[in-house]
């Protein structure tokens, strides 16, 4: 008997009767709770006696016209209470999309929300059937087995896989919005972006971002001692950006990430002679088992030809020697 009641204590429980125990911990009343569950109340009652015997402690203190939760009961609801919303949840999901086309991309932050996510609706204007889903991590994800289609990095050339196509280049330059550049001091050469407020971003001195940093730029420019009227410093890529259009300072951006603000002339390139150029470049990788499906490939080409566009406007050509055919 002391082994069948080891072995009980220390297995993983059965999940049927957690639903039943959720809706009388919700409603401290098996009536109810039988009610909503359109089950009978004996039947309801069996069940938490059942994960009881499970748990190897009682969940509820059952009075004559009341119950209430044991403290086994109220750790256990604790858990309960989050689990089952999120696995209805994926339910949900998983029935929504059955049977419907979908891709699922994976990219960073800054990437899907300047470049990717501003121009979905001319997609889905052309593949209203399509679902998109985009997941923003910086975390690289083996394709080969991740849950997803496609995949948007940026890095070298040497460190992308066979088949990756490259979309444009990784470089950064000084911008600023028109509006600021008309009230503010003449802009010739590198020493005059000291007159103005300078938007920094806060992770410059990560190792993998130092180059972005206007410390970099600025020692590049043999002006690493001095310092500018004032710092603005911010944690994400796209507020930086913000800050800029707003007329608030000038700032040290990747011409893909804001081609179509350049577009529209909402900000404007300065000292091209000073861009700084990175190894580093925007790659499309398809994951090997997504890659023959229609939809993946209708994203993929719609992505490429995005890119075309982006080149275009920041001047940037195509370079052969680092792309990789996809087909």
């Amino acid at each position: 008997m002391l082994h069948s009641q080891t072995h009980l204590r220390t297995r993983p429980i059965q999940a049927g009767h957690l639903r039943a125990f959720e809706a009388v911990a919700r409603h401290l009343n098996f009536r109810l709770a039988a009610e909503e569950m359109a089950l009978t109340q004996s039947a309801v009652s069996r069940q938490i006696q059942a994960l009881e015997d499970e748990v190897g402690a009682p969940l509820f203190l059952r009075h004559t016209r009341a119950v209430e939760l044991t403290a086994a009961g109220a750790l256990l609801l604790q858990a309960v209470a989050q689990a089952l919303p999120r696995i209805d949840t994926a339910v949900r999901q998983i029935r929504q999309s059955a049977g419907r086309r979908h891709v699922t991309v994976t990219t960073f932050a800054s990437f899907a929300s300047m470049w990717l996510i501003p121009r979905l609706e001319a997609f889905q204007r052309e593949f209203p059937d399509i679902d998109i889903r985009i997941e923003a991590s910086d975390t690289m994800l083996d394709l080969e087995v991740a849950d997803v289609d496609l995949a948007v990095r940026y890095a070298p050339v040497a460190r992308v896989p066979t088949g990756a196509r490259r979309l444009f280049g990784e470089s950064v330059t000084v911008m600023a919005s028109p509006w600021l550049l008309k009230a503010g001091p003449a802009l010739r050469r590198p020493a005059d972006v000291l007159q103005y407020t300078l938007i920094e971003s806060g992770d410059a001195y990560a190792p993998h971002l130092a180059w972005l940093s206007w410390h970099r730029w600025l020692e590049a420019n043999d002006l690493a001692k001095q310092q500018p009227k004032r710092w603005l410093t911010l944690n994400y890529a796209y507020q930086m950006v913000q800050a800029a259009l707003t007329g608030q300072g000038l700032v040290l951006a990747r011409p893909p990430l804001v081609a179509d603000a350049l577009a529209r002339g909402e900000l404007v390139e300065l000292l091209p002679q000073t861009r700084l150029h990175s190894p580093l470049a925007y790659w499309l990788m398809l994951a090997p088992r997504s890659a023959a499906r229609p939809e993946v490939k209708a994203f993929a080409d719609w992505v490429l030809a995005q890119a075309v566009a982006t080149r275009q406007v920041i001047g940037e050509g195509d370079d052969p020697d680092l792309v990789n055919d996809l087909d």
